[in-house]
């Protein structure tokens, strides 16, 4: 059984931000999960017995091979991916870098490029709930 398929699926991401106020984003390659080609925050599933915040530091990890600080939560979400026929529910914060180590694509097979972008100027196509995301966080935290 497959979460987000077989039954729901808990994911976590984050929008990291650079010192200029750019936010972090990774396109998915065409192994991905769902959302296959498009920009999204960092960010993966929870796995059993895992608290949501270990698991978004762990994915940090994995994916960028960094170690994050949890700055604040954005929100909580219900993903509804009709095209990829999958449901999550998706926790997102505002995290940053800890230390001096630059992120980097730490797992090529799901990932196609990395890049750093001005929030008003993002990339296409960019994920479902990314967009959310932002829109949150512009609203929340960008008075």
């Amino acid at each position: 059984m497959k979460a987000g398929i077989d039954y729901i699926g808990v994911s976590v991401g984050a929008l990291i931000f650079n010192e200029k106020g750019e936010v972090l984003l990774l396109k998915r390659s065409q192994n991905a999960k769902n959302e296959k080609g498009k920009w999204e925050a960092p960010g993966g599933a929870v796995d059993f017995w895992e608290k949501r915040e270990e698991a978004l530091k762990r994915e940090m990890e994995e994916e960028l091979g960094v170690e994050v600080e949890i700055v604040d939560l954005i929100h909580v979400i219900d993903e509804l991916l009709d095209k990829d026929k999958q449901h999550w529910v998706g926790t997102s914060y505002i995290a940053k870098i800890k230390g001096n180590k630059r992120p980097r694509i730490a797992e090529p097979h799901k990932h196609d490029d990395i890049g750093w972008f001005d929030i008003n100027d993002l990339p296409n196509p960019l994920s479902w709930v990314s967009q959310k995301d932002i829109e949150v966080y512009k609203k929340k935290f960008r008075k």
